[in-house]
């Protein structure tokens, strides 16, 4: 039987970890898998290469495309590729547009994919909740897209892009992810840095004002495989108060050290939409899941967190 070919584009990243640990963990006997991911940045660190043994690692530049011609040869045509690189945090893409662009806009990758004699790959791509523009709770995938800065405008030219260019594809837009951690990653994880501020006992400003759906990471892997546009995240609308508050009475910390501060008092550098809910009411029921509820989210990242 022949093998099943998943290529997860940006694995050495937070979700492209999951998503390789997933695959490795629980392999089907009727479906085996061939993985292979790409890393860019940096190499792939030692426990995740302990991780998946049988994973192949390539270095990619999405940029140019360099690299990806050498998993046309040593690993070949994928079945599918689920594409989690990013340039991600809104600060750096508003001083590199040009780089947020062509990172994010998967031009080389889809223009590869064209390549091969047969055009049956399933492209999954990863989108975000910041192509909404924030001025309503609970966006529906047929809102229309009005993205206030350059992250968001990079990811609606790559969904326009993988539309138009892909045959099998699907799109799934995530908010915040949060969990456990397999491997430690360049971006801070927002409750583990939430529970490391707070065990020092430290006040800190957390916007009252700003709305997201945060998704638990295992939940995010188990929708990565409809071939359809998907708001993918959590159930729960929570401030980032919310979220800090959740940590807090999680870890019996005190919910004093949590000063609530409007998000338009403090300047990022970039302009950030104040209320992305998502409705995930198609999610639901497309796929029959029961998706994990944002408190119980944390208990289970701070109950891993707290045996390691």
């Amino acid at each position: 039987m022949s093998k099943k070919r998943v290529l997860i584009v940006g694995g050495t990243g937070y979700l492209g970890q999951h998503l390789l640990q997933s695959f490795a963990e629980d392999p089907d006997p009727k479906s085996p898998l061939a993985l292979a991911f790409t890393h860019h940045s940096s190499p792939p660190p030692q426990p995740l290469l302990n991780a998946i043994p049988q994973a192949l690692p390539f270095h990619v530049d999405l940029r140019t495309g360099s690299g990806l011609d050498a998993i046309s040869h040593k690993f070949g045509q994928p079945d599918v590729v689920i594409n989690c690189a990013a340039l991600s945090v809104p600060r750096v893409c508003e001083m590199d547009p040009e780089a947020a662009m062509s990172i994010n806009v998967p031009t080389s990758l889809v223009r590869w994919l064209s390549c091969f004699k047969e055009s049956n790959t399933l492209l999954i791509h990863l989108s975000t909740d910041q192509v909404y523009e924030g001025t309503k709770s609970f966006y529906k995938e047929e809102d229309e897209t009005v993205p206030v800065n350059v992250y968001g405008k990079s990811k609606v030219e790559a969904e326009h892009y993988v539309s138009a260019n892909c045959r099998n594809f699907a799109i799934l837009r995530s908010s915040i992810i949060y969990g456990q951690t397999i491997s430690p990653v360049p971006k801070s994880l927002p409750i583990q840095w939430m529970d490391g501020v707070l065990a020092k006992g430290e006040a800190l400003d957390f916007f009252h004002d700003e709305f997201r759906c945060p998704v638990f990471v295992k939940d995010l892997v188990a929708r990565v495989s409809k071939q359809l546009l998907l708001n993918g995240g959590g159930p729960d609308r929570v401030s980032r108060v919310q979220m800090a508050e959740a940590v807090a009475h999680v870890r019996g910390y005190s919910t004093s050290l949590i000063k609530p501060v409007s998000a338009s008092s403090v300047d990022r550098g970039v302009k950030s939409p104040s209320d992305i809910s998502m409705d995930i009411t198609k999610l639901i029921q497309t796929i029959g899941i029961s998706p994990t509820s944002y408190m119980d989210g944390v208990r289970l990242t701070l109950e891993v967190k707290a045996t390691v």
